[in-house]
């Protein structure tokens, strides 16, 4: 392969060794292993190279020819130089010297790029559609690859295990299929160096990913920052709940010390609060960010490729504020507010008996992040195998990732996006789609009518299949079972693979838009209800730490009202919608203490409850009157422990009596119980979660009996909340 640079910059480390006189023996000169021999180093970039050595030492670097640069260690021995941005080319000698000296080989400058994600950026090229062909062919010296190895911390480290391997048939096998694609495609179109560094885990979710702070600067991941702090021992707020611990453990063993003596009964002793624990799981917050991804900053890069999402895909519109925090966590520590963040919308997938609805809520997420400015979406319908998680096609989704940085970062012509709904304009018994990214007309894949396309409508007790025809840059959506439309979606459901693209062939992306009629078929078996007046209205799909109501009536209460009702609606797929209505004296003066109790909210209730009287088609349930019952709405995080006394509740199961604890903006609970059945009739828990929070009617089964724990929100295609008072009539 013809050499960018000329020969005279590759210096051979003897020659070096002689021009340099050694240091008197001390610590070691350290560097992080993301730098190596094979390296590939961000062109056009200052370039920082850093390291440890003895306290005070003089450390020298020097890039081939380039003027030798020198730092002093600082007292923790950690020291930086920063080399001027350099031209693509190659290779050169790094070596760094002080006591010791450290010499890389065959560094080349070129092009960066971190790959990061879950198992499918960890996938291999071995595992990718014809593997021996891509394997056999593999031949670009020119292309890096930096494999981190796993590893989980509670704390930052400086450092990970890796090694820089050179593209060959023999190498290329293990490298990340999706980053080798990409890189490939962008070494041919740019004819420099490729460096990747790969920090992937499978199965692992966002959380784990994201730098702590990152989370404290997205309002509705407040809760995750403080779960960190509570951790680190570092912290104040750690060191303030630790001693406060301490302080009762102390209190506890005077006490046990004198009823030994006496030969005395004495309560266990206070258990260690769990928020205290090191988050070292593969799942907890920042956990594989401390390990895996922090001790390459502040290596020199282009930009960021993400496939990942599948271990949160129950999650909906929560995703969008956990990319927040990652994206911008990730450019705040490398210096970069722009840095590029390119990633793909995961693939249809069976994924069980899941809510056929789970998975579109989770790509309009995804979609919605786009709203990131300097992010970009590889659309992957129709690369999908509905029975492996795995697409094994990584050199398309390797090629489209390619086409977003070829025209956002390198400004190639290309088109880099497929068809993205903008609008919807109802004309008479139709709906007209405008794109954005038509690139080229809208076209189907097939040659078929587009495919996957439904309407809602006045008349219509749901969304129904439509007919869809291509005009420009626009769809036509109709359908003569819903003659006045209102709402229309596309590819919404966990299994479509549609087939409209643009003109260069790339997809377009699942949406939905407009808005369904209310079906009120539940409350037209609530006679009672035409007494109340409606306080609250929420869609539970688009519950998270942030809870923004379809309807807010709150203003609208002027007077005193006697009675409050809750009316649960829970839908599996087809199956017939379950519901359970409840209602009973009013237990506060305030309408705006009825809802979910979000944290600042000031919604605390933990208190019985009376006359109620209950409607349900859920069998097992008790209804009709029913004199006391229960409620328990806090944002805390709870145990299992009867603090409140309540008869019949367990000590040891989540269930009708359960205590709040700390911190306050916690997990959360919502509540209703009949203590005298030991019966939950409804309960909405940890909503700050979205799709993975836990909702249901009648007893859970299992280790709880009121839902905590169970994230069971996935299951349902159609869950609905809706608050009622009854005004006191004059």
């Amino acid at each position: 392969m013809n050499k960018i640079l000329s020969q005279r910059h590759y210096l051979r480390p003897l020659a070096i060794a002689i021009a340099w006189s050694v240091a008197s023996a001390r610590a070691e000169v350290q560097l992080p292993k993301v730098f190596g021999s094979h390296m590939v180093l961000q062109r056009d970039m200052p370039i920082p190279v850093w390291g440890w050595a003895s306290p005070g030492e003089t450390v020298r670097v020097r890039l081939g020819q380039l003027p030798e640069l020198t730092t002093t260690a600082d007292p923790q021995g950690a020291w930086r130089v920063n080399l001027a941005p350099q031209p693509a080319g190659g290779p050169w000698t790094l070596v760094v010297a002080g006591s010791n000296q450290v010499v890389f080989e065959d560094v080349w400058i070129g092009e960066v790029w971190l790959c990061s994600g879950q198992s499918n950026m960890e996938w291999p090229v071995r595992g990718a559609d014809r593997a021996e062909e891509e394997i056999a062919a593999a031949h670009w010296p020119q292309i890096r690859h930096l494999r981190v190895q796993r590893a989980t911390s509670a704390l930052p480290r400086r450092d990970f295990e890796a090694e820089w391997a050179v593209c060959s048939p023999e190498t290329v096998g293990d490298f990340t299929a999706v980053g080798y694609f990409f890189a490939r495609e962008i070494y041919k179109a740019l004819k420099v160096p490729i460096g990747l560094l790969h920090s992937s885990w499978g199965g692992t979710r966002i959380e784990p990913w994201t730098p702590p702070e990152a989370f404290g600067e997205v309002p509705a991941l407040q809760w995750i920052r403080q779960k960190i702090e509570l951790a680190d021992p570092r912290s104040d707020l750690r060191q303030a709940r630790l001693c406060e611990y301490l302080n009762r453990l102390d209190t506890w063993m005077q006490k046990a010390r004198v009823a030994c003596e006496r030969r005395e009964l004495i309560e266990p002793a206070p258990a260690w609060p769990n928020e205290l624990t090191a988050l070292t799981g593969t799942q907890d917050p920042s956990a594989l960010w401390n390990a895996m991804v922090h001790p390459m900053v502040p290596y020199a890069l282009r930009g960021a490729l993400w496939y990942q999402g599948e271990a949160n895909h129950g999650e909906g519109m929560v995703y969008v504020a956990k990319m927040h925090a990652l994206i911008q966590g990730w450019r705040t520590r490398w210096g970069m507010p722009n840095m590029p963040f390119f990633y793909v919308m995961i693939a249809p997938f069976q994924y069980g008996t899941e809510d056929p609805e789970i998975l579109p809520r989770f790509w309009e997420a995804q979609v919605a992040a786009l709203k990131i400015p300097h992010t970009g979406m590889a659309v992957i319908h129709d690369v999908a195998d509905l029975h492996d998680i795995h697409p094994r096609n990584k050199q398309e989704v390797g090629r489209r990732l390619a086409l977003l940085a070829l025209a956002d970062v390198y400004k190639h012509p290309v088109v880099a996006r497929g068809p993205l709904a903008r609008e919807m304009v109802v004309e008479q018994d139709r709906i007209r789609v405008r794109f954005d990214h038509a690139d080229g007309g809208l076209k189907t894949r097939d040659g078929q009518p587009p495919s996957h396309f439904e309407l809602c409508g006045n008349g219509t007790t749901g969304y129904v299949p439509a007919q869809a025809v291509i005009e420009g840059d626009s769809v036509i959506v109709s359908s003569p079972a819903c003659p006045q439309p209102t709402g229309v979606r596309f590819a919404w459901h966990k299994l479509a693979i549609p087939n409209l693209v643009n003109g260069a062939g790339l997809p377009a992306a699942p949406f939905r838009l407009g808005d369904c009629p209310p079906w009120d078929s539940i409350l037209a078996q609530i006679p009672e209800v035409t007494q109340y007046q409606l306080v609250y209205d929420l869609n539970l799909a688009r519950l998270g730490p942030e809870v923004i109501y379809d309807e807010d009536r709150t203003a609208s209460v002027t007077g005193r009202f006697d009675r409050v009702a809750y009316l649960l609606e829970l839908q599996k797929g087809a199956q017939t919608t379950t519901y359970v209505y409840v209602s009973m004296d009013a237990f506060t003066d305030d309408p705006r203490k009825l809802g979910i109790p979000v944290y600042g909210s000031g919604i605390r209730w933990q208190r019985p409850v009376h006359n109620l009287w209950v409607a349900s088609n859920v069998g097992n349930l008790p209804t009709g009157s029913i004199p006391v019952g229960f409620i328990e709405f806090w944002p805390n995080n709870y145990t299992p422990v009867n603090a409140a006394q309540v008869p019949s509740a367990s000590n040891e199961v989540y269930d009708f009596g359960d205590q709040p604890v700390d911190p306050e903006n916690g997990y959360g609970c919502m509540q209703i119980h009949v203590p005298a059945q030991r019966t939950t009739l409804w309960a909405i828990n940890h909503w700050s979660a979205g799709g993975a929070a836990d909702i249901g009617i009648g007893n859970s089964t299992g280790a709880t009996r009121d839902w905590t724990f169970t994230g069971s929100a996935s299951q349902y295609s159609y869950k609905r909340l809706r608050v009622f008072v009854r005004p006191v009539r004059r």
